[in-house]
């Protein structure tokens, strides 16, 4: 998504994917669990098992959860036909 100057909204294609940015592993873990709370306020969910975590250039093994569950590592991940990771 992107917002321009006028704050109109710009390709909302798929609105129920979502994609978090962090430098640290704390940053990213106070991001899920912020998202996770935002979703619970509004009565939806995030569906734990479709949850994934690509770590990129890091050495970081620490886990990322949602609700005490440990989320999957994936090492590529695909999305319209693009492909981000290590490959």
């Amino acid at each position: 998504m992107v917002v321009g100057a006028q704050n109109q909204s710009n390709d909302l294609d798929f609105a129920d994917d979502l994609a978090l940015l962090s430098h640290t592993h704390e940053q990213m873990q106070i991001k899920t669990a912020g998202v996770a709370a935002v979703v619970a306020s509004v009565d939806l969910s995030i569906h734990k098992g479709k949850t994934k975590v690509l770590k990129y250039n890091t050495v970081n093994s620490n886990a990322i959860t949602l609700d005490g569950k440990t989320q999957e590592d994936v090492e590529f991940f695909t999305y319209l036909g693009s492909s981000i990771g290590e490959q």
